[in-house]
């Protein structure tokens, strides 16, 4: 199977560098037309120049690609449709999102001044809300769309210093979560990737010879196929090194508790009960949950509950 995007066009944010770059050279090379943002701002979110997406148009361009260079803000909702637009003036349509703009500001929750929890959430998760509002309706139009979000494992699992990357993280996985839903019928498929690379995110993180293994274009590969034809849906691909695996949230079966027994006590008494994972499920959606209680309590008092 040869993975292409002849004809299909795509916008990756915070292009300029790192992985957005690897992104979109990778689209670009397999056929796609790009539009390559960049704010072209320093790590932190500060600053401004085109001149990085430029670079990587250039690259595009010089091996036979077609692509645009955009220095919108995805904070911005006004110039994130003027992007979109732009898209559609040029190539008449958007079939592929790639969420990937993201700034660090790393302090302990303690140290951590509130601007900057709220510059980091407006950023990754707030950006891309706004750059997929802006192409929703599009993709709705056009009965196809590929969305994928920048996750990590500092949502998943969490990470010293990073509250508010943490928390913007996971939150684009609660975001991708109920888009699948509310896309499915129109062929959107939504997915998010959790990268681990050597870029300028992470390059004084790590020492030379880690960086050196995780490449972005190890990472970018798995995107490749998260936001082609045949891709998967609803999925957090985990990528770096080489290395790719898939992060799933769980919920245990649980116990039930009758009235009379539904005590903090209790709970403590069943903890262990509540917390093994033999027999995990993997939900799609919300109400599965509900629909497991109501079911246990139903049987447990002899009623009709799911009416």
């Amino acid at each position: 199977m040869s993975i292409r995007f002849d004809d299909r066009v795509a916008i990756v944010t915070g292009a300029g560098n790192g992985l957005g770059r690897t992104h979109a050279l990778g689209l670009a090379a397999r056929g796609a037309k790009v539009v390559v943002n960049d704010l072209g701002g320093a790590r932190d979110g500060t600053g401004g120049s085109l001149s990085a997406a430029e670079t990587v148009v250039e690259e595009i361009k010089a091996a036979g690609g077609e692509a645009i260079a955009n220095g919108a803000n995805v904070t911005k909702i006004d110039e994130v449709e003027t992007m979109v637009k732009e898209a559609m003036d040029t190539w008449g349509r958007v079939d592929i999102l790639v969420n990937n703009a993201g700034i660090l500001r790393d302090k302990t929750f303690l140290k951590m001044d509130l601007a900057d929890f709220q510059m980091v959430i407006d950023v990754h998760l707030m950006g891309s809300v706004n750059c997929t509002k802006a192409v929703w309706e599009i993709m709705r139009e056009q009965g196809y769309g590929r969305i994928a979000m920048t996750t990590s494992s500092s949502g998943l699992y969490g990470n010293f210093g990073q509250a508010n990357y943490g928390a913007a993280k996971l939150g684009l996985v609660g975001f991708m979560n109920t888009l699948h839903l509310e896309g499915a019928k129109y062929d959107i498929r939504v997915n998010a990737l959790s990268p681990v690379a050597g870029t300028r995110m992470t390059e004084d993180l790590m020492p030379q010879e880690v960086l050196d293994v995780m490449t972005p274009e190890s990472v970018s590969a798995g995107l490749l196929y998260l936001v082609s034809e045949d891709g998967p849906k609803r999925t957090i691909l985990a990528a770096g090194a080489g290395g790719f695996a898939c992060a799933r949230i769980t919920e245990t079966q649980g116990i039930y508790l009758k009235p009379d027994e539904q005590t903090p006590e209790n709970v403590a008494a069943n903890w262990d009960a509540i917390t093994n994972p033999d027999g995990a499920e993997e939900y799609t959606m919300g109400g599965q949950q509900s629909m497991k209680f109501l079911a246990e309590a139903s049987k447990a008092l002899g009623l009709d509950l799911k009416r």
